[in-house]
């Protein structure tokens, strides 16, 4: 039975949660000021620490820095207010497991305990933030996120990394797929080989095999020396092909073949040449409509769809926005020579109420145009492009649910085909959002 002590001053609210967590098999202990809690953690082994922003004796996030310090092993999370979630992002990078937004969802708490507990007992925890590592996310661009999304995608991530498979990565412009595709290649045997990406759409058709396979001098008006393709600079390593789909027939005929040989033939030269390598893949695209249509070969769909990954949209990954908003002013700030420390709590709202349609990629142009024009220590919204403030395009979007939220509900559904992802855009409302409302409206 794991044991947890909640540090938090509320203690009406402190009593509530602790029969919660009891009568979900948790021995709990309370402490109702940073001072309590230091002596109790002397005195007694916790499990997991579940402490409150902000406390009448300290900073919930200068608790959470001494306790990592002391005991870096034991997994923290920290309880706060929802206007305060800039502030929470701060501390998972100081060391805080997760975060939970007041009010509570009871099913998210023990959630976010279970998952805290599971990677306490999985995880070796550093003593200190480690330099190196550090460096190596911020060279991949990949970040943990926090968001049931993120965390299925990261458990993915991990699964299939030290395989060989071929893996095929999903998900709408913008949404990191390359990012995904060189984390998979740093965790995996052939990190020390090279990643390659290739953009599918920006190779004409004609010299697609010349790109692909390398190609001798003069061996095509305009070959005036020897070329190196795609797949033999990256023998041993890890080919990436973002927006497969926009190859023509012809060249996915080719690739097949290369990937069924594991052999190549440059342009021009009778002489094949062995290659081993590994295949991530990308699209935006449904392949599958695209195979019925005739547009895709379907050997080679299944060829390269060994394992196929969902990357999710910044709108599935809600509680993620401020934590990647975060890692993209720190971006900026090294490229462009700033030192901007954060945003305003009118700039957090702004964002979480924003559809971000471009998903990452146009937050972290916008977190670095805004980091570029700010002169304070904050972003302010004043500094924000006007698409942020098409208030007349909000007000419709919430009169749109707020008029009848069941129907609108029940009809988005059924356009879908019960299909709660793609009924959430439809909405303009988050997956989470649209669970909640499932469970009050009682639908099905």
């Amino acid at each position: 039975m794991s044991k947890i002590l909640i540090v938090e001053d509320d203690i009406s609210f402190c009593k509530l949660l602790e029969k919660f967590l009891s009568k979900n098999a948790y021995t709990v202990n309370l402490s109702f000021s940073a001072a309590e809690a230091r002596l109790a953690i002397q005195k007694e082994n916790f499990d997991l620490i579940l402490t409150d922003l902000r406390l009448p004796d300290a900073d919930g996030i200068d608790l959470l820095t001494e306790i990592k310090t002391d005991y870096p092993a034991i997994p923290v999370i920290l309880m706060t207010g929802y206007s305060e979630v800039s502030t929470a992002v701060k501390a998972i990078k100081n060391g805080a497991s997760d975060y939970i937004s007041k009010p509570f969802n009871p099913d998210e708490v023990l959630a976010v305990i279970s998952n805290a507990l599971v990677s306490e007992k999985t995880t070796t925890i550093p003593q200190k933030k480690n330099d190196k590592v550090v460096k190596e996310v911020a060279a991949s661009g990949y970040v943990q996120g926090i968001s049931a999304a993120s965390k299925k995608l990261s458990e993915h991530i991990k699964l299939v990394s030290p395989t060989d498979m071929s893996v095929l990565i999903i998900g709408e412009s913008g949404t990191g797929k390359e990012i995904i595709a060189k984390s998979i290649h740093q965790q995996s045997r052939r990190k020390q080989n090279n990643f390659i990406a290739v953009d599918c759409g920006a190779i004409p058709k004609e010299l697609a095999a010349s790109e692909f396979f390398g190609h001798l001098k003069g061996s095509f008006t305009g070959a005036i020396s020897d070329k190196t393709g795609y797949f033999e600079a990256a023998n041993g390593g890890t080919l990436f092909l973002d927006e497969i789909g926009n190859l023509s027939y012809e060249n996915q005929i080719q690739l097949l073949r290369a990937l069924q040989e594991r052999k190549i033939k440059p342009v021009g030269s009778n002489k094949e040449i062995e290659v081993d390598i590994r295949i991530i893949t990308a699209t935006n695209e449904d392949l599958r409509e695209a195979v019925k249509n005739g547009d895709f070969r379907e050997d080679l769909y299944h060829r390269i769809n060994e394992f196929s990954i969902h990357s999710p949209s910044l709108t599935e990954r809600e509680e993620d926005l401020i934590l990647f908003a975060e890692f993209f002013l720190d971006k900026a700030n090294v490229q462009l020579h700033k030192d901007v420390i954060g945003f305003s709590k009118e700039v957090v709202t702004i964002f979480q109420n924003y559809s971000w349609p471009g998903n990452l990629r146009e937050l972290q142009n916008c977190v670095k145009r805004a980091t570029l024009l700010t002169q304070g220590d904050f972003i302010e919204s004043s500094v924000l492009p006007l698409e942020f403030f098409n208030q007349n395009e909000l007000k419709a979007e919430q009169f749109s649910l707020s008029e009848n939220e069941k129907e609108a509900i029940e009809n988005a559904l059924a356009k879908t085909k019960n299909n709660k992802s793609e009924a959430a855009k439809l909405l303009k409302i988050t997956r989470k959002t649209l669970y909640n409302k499932l469970k009050l409206y009682d639908i099905n």
